[in-house]
């Protein structure tokens, strides 16, 4: 097996995210795919590179000694891609995104300005910063959950759309709680939580609330996707951003204390590739949370604090 730089970027993330199920996610294969590859990779050169433990991986003298070697080489071929996409960038303008509600305003201005976005979706912000980082992305937007900072590649440019959003529940219609505008936490001890566990910080800072507010409901693991359609069939409740709306089968209510934020980040290479997409972005923001009651009215009382643009 001859070695290539894809191999010594798959070693460089498993040391930096300290797992190989993390690792997989962030790199876009199976795991099952990943651990075969490293144990060719062990074989190529002749040693174990990684301890396996039931916390994680972490690197052997020898691991230790490749890394050193390999990290050069893959920041070198990454500036190389970079470079030749700059030099040859005349194509659509590039976006990567976590799921948001102000991405349809965002492309809309976008074309209004004459540029012409694709995007790529992913739940995971720190697949996306390594995608920009790489060279396959021009610009990010992406959060980043509370209390779980994101991996930042050398080299990337961050601008802060908002410093904290706080997130909200979504509650079935005729759930006990929607008379109220502000939900406590602890009144929802006795339902089937849906939280989506691929999401880079989720379910460790929703852990940290149940903690917090001293109950332990029961959790589905799901995307948000179906995560919604359970609770508007009762089955769940879920997190949401504050910018979801209600509808005739499901309600959306803040949490007393806002114990969930996250940060809303904007990355790119450069701060002329910010500076292109960020005052549409902030627009677009705007102008989705302005169609959201019960957020609008949260931020015009305690926005200034969370670093939101104003709104008009």
């Amino acid at each position: 097996m001859e070695l290539e730089v894809r191999h010594l970027r798959a070693l460089c993330v498993i040391a930096d995210t300290g797992s190989l199920h993390r690792a997989a996610r962030q790199l876009g294969v199976a795991q099952p795919s990943l651990s075969t590859q490293l144990r060719r990779i062990e074989q190529a050169l002749g040693g174990t590179l990684f301890l396996r433990t039931r916390t994680g991986c972490r690197p052997t003298p020898l691991g230790r000694l490749v890394l050193s070697r390999a990290r050069p080489l893959v920041a070198e071929m990454r500036s190389l891609v970079t470079e030749a996409r700059a030099a040859a960038a005349d194509g659509p303008l590039r976006i990567g995104s976590t799921a948001s509600r102000a991405l349809p305003g965002w492309l809309r201005r976008l074309r209004g300005r004459g540029q012409d976005p694709t995007l790529h979706m992913n739940v995971s912000a720190n697949a996306l910063l390594r995608m920009v980082a790489d060279g396959q992305l021009d610009v990010a937007f992406v959060h980043e959950v509370e209390g779980s900072p994101l991996r930042v590649p050398d080299g990337l440019r961050l601008r802060v759309l908002v410093e904290r959003e706080p997130q909200c529940v979504s509650l079935p219609a005729d759930h006990p709680a929607v008379v109220r505008p502000v939900v406590d936490v602890a009144e929802l001890a006795e339902d089937r939580w849906m939280i989506d566990p691929t999401v880079d910080g989720e379910w460790d800072a929703v852990q940290r609330m149940f903690r917090s507010a001293g109950i332990n409901p029961h959790v589905l693991h799901g995307d948000y996707h179906t995560a919604a359609a359970l609770v508007a069939t009762g089955e769940v409740v879920t997190v949401c951003q504050p910018t979801c709306l209600s509808r005739p089968d499901m309600a959306v209510r803040r949490l007393h204390g806002d114990p969930l934020g996250v940060r809303l980040l904007l990355a790119a290479r450069t701060e002329t590739d910010l500076d292109g997409v960020g005052p549409a972005l902030e627009e677009a923001y705007r102008e989705t949370a302005r169609q959201a009651p019960a957020y609008r009215e949260w931020l015009e009382r305690d926005g200034v604090a969370a670093r939101i643009p104003a709104l008009p």
